[in-house]
């Protein structure tokens, strides 16, 4: 058990007000605004996170432009960003998870990532990897958990079982390949010439690229599982299907896939939830050395806007994680 704070440690404050990226309604990137707003204070169960970093996310662009108002009601304005990694610098009452100094890392379903300081119930961090710079830890919490229930909640992954990652070149698919090579199965991965490289360096035996053959032409027999992580229009997501053998499974964490009548192939689409007790496992394997987090940019907040125009241009690799 933490030790109770002393009173001058919950006393202890940073400055009162703080920078974040925050959008007052909904649109394109020019709506967010990098502005100084107060510091939030932790209630009852929640801690005061100084950010190190908040990481870029492709849904992060569907909060912006009012496309997940369904799925996640957010009042405006609000603050962007939906994982972090930083340092607990101040607890509220009953908080005995952490104390002051530490490093924490998790998701945050309602976003406030983005800015420079955060709060959130301590019950949904947990503690960020030691082998890892705070700010690199930002890039584990939404592709990790995606790509842990992608394969191991909503699929069976045997030893030995062939299965295709289509769209391995993000952040999701970097977890994804080395989790599936963990796991024992082989890994076929699309991916572009520009990250095709470091797929081949997560664990994929065969690299696709997509911008020169589709899957169905380059493989050369049925898979036991896809695992779709990119947007697909009906008639690519039927075709992408068809290269999983009967029985098999087509997993899809972007929209719905509907398998031919009559193939005997499952399909599921998912969205990701919290789940601090996977993101702690994964966060071992990162500390064993069994999964490498790679950052393939690092950007300032205020560049954010920038960020979400790269995104819509398909002008990211890899993940993006944002300094305060």
């Amino acid at each position: 058990m933490t030790p109770e704070l002393r009173s001058d440690q919950r006393a202890a404050s940073p400055s009162a007000t703080m920078t974040a990226a925050r959008v007052h309604a909904f649109g394109g990137p020019d709506v967010i605004r990098h502005e100084r707003v107060p510091r939030p204070d932790p209630g009852p169960g929640e801690v005061l996170v100084a950010v190190a970093a908040a990481g870029f996310n492709p849904s992060d662009v569907g909060f912006r432009a009012g496309m997940m108002r369904d799925v996640v009601p957010l009042d405006l304005p609000f603050t962007l960003g939906s994982e972090a990694a930083g340092t607990v610098v101040r607890a509220g009452d009953g908080v005995e998870r952490f104390a002051i100094g530490d490093r924490v890392v998790g998701r945050l379903d309602e976003g406030g990532a983005a800015a420079g300081y955060l709060t959130a119930s301590a019950a949904r961090l947990v503690r960020a990897p030691s082998r890892l710079p705070l700010a690199h830890a930002a890039a584990i919490p939404v592709a990790g958990l995606t790509a842990w229930q992608g394969l191991f909640d909503h699929s069976r992954i045997e030893p030995g079982m062939r299965i295709l990652v289509n769209g391995a070149g993000g952040g999701v698919g970097m977890f994804a390949v080395q989790l599936a090579r963990r796991a024992g199965a082989r890994v076929i991965a699309t991916a572009g010439p520009r990250s095709a490289d470091r797929v081949r360096g997560y664990g994929a035996e065969q690299i696709i690229d997509y911008t020169r053959v589709s899957p169905h032409q380059a493989l050369d027999r049925p898979v036991d599982l896809v695992l779709n992580l990119v947007p697909l229009p009906p008639e690519a997501a039927e075709a992408l299907s068809r290269v999983v053998r009967p029985g098999g499974s087509i997993v899809s964490i972007t929209g719905p896939v509907k398998p031919p009548a009559g193939s005997g192939v499952a399909a599921t689409h998912f969205v990701a939830r919290n789940d601090p007790a996977q993101l702690t496992e994964l966060i071992a394997l990162i500390d064993d050395g069994g999964v490498r987090v790679d950052v393939a940019a690092t950007r300032p907040l205020a560049e954010l806007p920038a960020v979400h125009r790269d995104a819509e241009a398909g002008r990211t690799h890899g993940k993006t994680i944002l300094v305060p």
